[in-house]
């Protein structure tokens, strides 16, 4: 299923109406207001990047839509984006290219295929970007490639205006978080902060939210964060609804209060109102 909560984005991106139908290799039918054919006709080399398949559809949309975006614009801050675009669809595409088709070799024989360009078109990239300056790119080079001259340079923006974003934020918090809990939590509370409505929001920001308060066995705001991702997900995860339903039982939590919290929470969040707690 493809996940709409990206596709909104393409809203304040390149503020289309929707058409009456959409190319076949992403969606089957019109909705939410996204143009997605338009920018297919528009741009055919890059929507054809990969050989047809049915698995990591909103993966190469993903990369489809950054693609565009490094192209019309070229910016580093695009780059990134493309860069774990491409890290998504490889890793989905890594689990698509293990199942084998009895009848349908060529199945197989595709995702293959559309893996190592995927794989090849990532490195490229990367070597192309190497020497940027931009924060993104510089946390990027550090966390996938131990850079450590990429961190130095990184570490050196904290505290100015370019970092004041919920992605540059959250990179710093990343770093914090096996050195300094209370400003980890500070970082990560500032990056939902500095969430802009109709963007994406970080899926990870959340999660780490729910580690340290477990960690430190505060589960009442464990619970709260989790359930708060729960909710960003667009489908039920019965895993996390199981560790929700340990932290209630075992702490004796009240989940109905603390479940319209964390709805309450969302909303701020998504609404670009979140205001950091005491902490």
């Amino acid at each position: 299923m493809i996940n709409f909560r990206k596709i909104k984005q393409l809203k304040s991106r390149y503020g289309m109406k929707c058409g009456t139908a959409l190319l076949a290799l992403f969606l089957t039918g019109c909705g939410d207001n996204a143009n997605l054919a338009q920018l297919c006709q528009d741009n055919e080399e890059i929507c054809n990047e990969f050989g047809q398949d049915s698995w990591c559809k909103s993966q190469r949309i993903e990369v489809a839509l950054n693609r565009i975006g490094v192209k019309d614009k070229n910016l580093d801050a695009d780059k990134y984006n493309l860069l774990i675009a491409y890290e998504g669809y490889i890793k989905c595409m890594s689990l698509a290219s293990q199942i084998q088709h009895i009848k349908l070799k060529e199945k197989t024989t595709l995702r293959k295929n559309n893996l190592l360009q995927a794989k090849a078109n990532l490195s490229l990239l990367s070597e192309q970007s190497a020497n940027s300056k931009h924060p993104h790119l510089l946390y990027y080079y550090w966390s996938r490639e131990s850079n450590e001259l990429a961190l130095e340079e990184f570490l050196q923006l904290e505290g100015s205006a370019i970092l004041e974003n919920s992605t540059a934020q959250y990179h710093l918090a990343t770093y914090y978080i096996k050195r300094n809990t209370k400003k980890t939590l500070g970082l990560l509370y500032r990056a939902l902060e500095l969430h802009q409505p109709g963007t994406e929001l970080s899926p990870e920001v959340l999660q780490t939210l729910t580690t340290i308060f477990t960690q430190k066995k505060q589960y009442k705001q464990a619970y709260i964060w989790l359930r708060t991702y729960q909710l960003l997900l667009d489908k039920p995860d019965d895993m996390i609804e199981t560790s929700l339903k340990g932290y209630q039982q075992a702490n004796k939590l009240d989940a109905d209060f603390l479940d319209k919290v964390a709805s309450t929470t969302l909303a701020k969040i998504e609404a670009g109102k979140f205001t950091s707690p005491s902490y």
